[in-house]
C-alpha cells in the first residue's frame, strides 16, 4: 500500500525554484530513501511534506491531503518528522521523554516521580529502539546515536503512519549506523519511512526503493540496483558515466 503520495510537488523561494515538481510514492512495510548531490531539493521535500515551508501541488496519506496544513496538524495525521540533531529533553529520563510525547497528560509531578508502571506503547517504543536498558537514565547522557533512536521512539509512541528522517546517521559510528538501519526495517511494518541521506553505503545498505532528486527534479527511481546503473545518476555523482559502477556506492 502506499502510505504517502507525492504528486508535482514544488516549493520556491522567491524566484528560485528549490523543488519543481517532484512525484514519488513512499509504501508501507519499505524504507524509502531520498539522495542527490547538495542542493538537490531534498529536504526541502521533506519541510513542504511536513508542513515547514509552504508548496503546491499534492501530498496525501490515506486519501487526506496533507499539504498546506500546519507543521502540528500534519504531525495530528500521522506524519512524524526527525532532524538531523535529534530533540529531546535532555534532564529528563528516556522513559520520560516517551510518555511526554505519548501525551499521557501526567502531571509534571507524576511524570518526574516513581511509576508503578510503563505505558504498553512506551513499552514497544523501549524494545523497538533497543532502548529498554536505558530507560532511566538522562537523555543528556546518552551518545549521538540513541538519542536519534529516543526521537524516533517518541515519533512511534504518537503512532506516526509515516516517519520522514533527516540524515539520521549523520556523525554516527559505524556501529550506530548499522543499528539505525535495522531499528528503520524493524519500525517499518505497517509504516513508511523516508530517509534523507548523503550515507551511500548506509543507502546501498538498507534501502528498500530509491528516488534520486537533482535539481529540484527526479532524476531516477527504483532500486537500489537500479539507480545505481542509470548513467545519468552516475554522471551527476561522478562526473561522468563512463565511470564504473562500484564508485557510486562510495560516492
Amino acid at each position: 500500500m502506499t502510505a504517502l503520495s507525492i504528486r508535482d510537488l514544488r516549493v520556491r523561494f522567491g524566484a528560485f525554484t528549490a523543488v519543481g515538481g517532484v512525484s514519488f510514492d513512499a509504501a508501507d512495510d519499505e524504507v524509502h530513501f531520498l539522495i542527490g548531490p547538495n542542493g538537490a531539493g531534498k529536504t526541502t521535500c521533506v519541510d513542504a511534506i511536513t508542513g515547514l515551508v509552504r508548496g503546491s501541488g499534492s501530498v496525501t496519506m490515506g486519501g487526506t491531503e496533507l499539504l498546506g496544513r500546519s507543521v502540528q496538524a500534519t504531525a495530528r495525521r500521522g506524519v512524524g518528522r526527525t532532524f538531523q540533531t535529534a530533540s529531546v529533553f535532555e534532564q529528563l529520563t528516556v522513559v520520560q521523554n516517551l510518555d511526554i510525547a505519548a501525551g499521557l497528560h501526567r502531571r509534571w509531578p507524576a511524570l518526574l516521580g516513581m511509576r508503578r508502571s510503563v505505558e504498553p506503547r512506551v513499552e514497544q517504543a523501549l524494545r523497538d529502539t533497543g532502548l529498554t536498558e536505558l530507560q532511566d537514565a538522562a537523555a543528556g547522557t546518552l551518545s549521538h546515536g540513541q538519542k536519534q533512536w529516543l526521537e524516533i521512539g517518541m515519533l512511534l509512541v504518537q503512532d506516526a503512519q509515516a516517519l520522514m528522517l533527516d540524515e539520521p546517521v549523520a556523525g554516527m559510528s559505524h556501529d550506530e549506523r548499522v543499528a539505525t538501519g535495522e531499528l528503520l526495517h524493524r519500525v517499518k511494518r505497517g509504516r513508511a519511512v523516508v530517509v534523507v541521506e548523503h550515507d551511500m553505503e548506509f543507502m546501498r545498505t538498507f534501502a528498500s526503493r530509491v528516488t534520486v532528486l537533482h535539481q529540484g527534479q527526479v532524476l531516477s527511481q527504483g532500486s537500489v540496483t537500479e539507480v545505481q546503473e542509470d548513467p545519468r545518476v552516475q554522471e551527476v555523482y561522478l562526473g561522468t558515466a563512463a565511470q564504473p559502477e562500484e564508485e557510486l556506492v562510495h560516492a
